[in-house]
């Protein structure tokens, strides 16, 4: 069996599932005429190109690339599904964005922020070892490199963010929040990058152990 074939029925069973929300998720934006979330789904649908392309250079894991269309699905029920009228939350848009898991303290987005950025660490910890190992280097997540790897998913999430404002610019009306939002955001996408970078070592260490 050819590296092509193998790697096309690996990634078959992901990409049924993405496309599959994704479908749904267009029905969705455009029986409510949400542009926001039309907008988001072409930044989605670019995404996976680049994730298909990083795929064929890298080998990205199964597992990653799993959790990334998890991360994809997570972010298309934030802006589309709706919550019921007494479950708390910091908007008058009572999407699952808005929803306070913890009133005052703790949001689904935060929730979504800290685990996609988390897995952004991780594909850039994978690229990171590939890129060593083509060159014949042995790739040991040692701090420099995990650093690197969650220092490049935080210029990811700043990237998110640059994205976020282009939607606000283009739409009227958005669920985008303001400057303390942003802030949360990216201490959100902190906690995350650290955590996976963290996994990442202790996981590392004890399969070399």
């Amino acid at each position: 069996m050819s590296p092509h074939v193998d790697g096309s029925r690996r990634l078959l069973p992901v990409a049924v599932f993405t496309f599959s929300y994704l479908a749904a998720a267009l029905v969705l934006a455009v029986a409510r005429g949400n542009l926001e979330f039309l907008f988001y789904i072409v930044v989605m649908l670019v995404l996976i190109g680049a994730v298909y392309a990083v795929d064929r250079y890298v080998g990205l894991s199964t597992g990653v690339l799993w959790c990334l269309s998890l991360w994809g699905l997570l972010h298309m029920a934030g802006g589309l599904l709706t919550v019921p009228a007494s479950w708390p939350v910091s908007s008058e848009s009572r999407v699952l964005y808005t929803l306070w898991l913890i009133p005052g303290r703790l949001k689904y987005d935060q929730i979504v922020h800290a685990y996609g950025f988390g897995v952004t660490t991780w594909v850039c910890w994978q690229g990171l070892r590939a890129a060593i190992e083509r060159r014949g280097g042995r790739a040991t997540p040692t701090l420099g490199l995990l650093v690197l790897a969650a220092a490049a998913a935080l210029g990811f999430g700043a990237l998110n963010e640059v994205v976020e404002f282009v939607a606000t610019l283009l739409v009227p009306e958005t669920n985008v929040g303001g400057f303390r939002n942003t802030g949360w955001d990216l201490v959100s996408n902190l906690v995350g990058a650290t955590v996976a970078a963290t996994a990442i070592w202790q996981s590392e260490r004890r399969a070399a152990s």
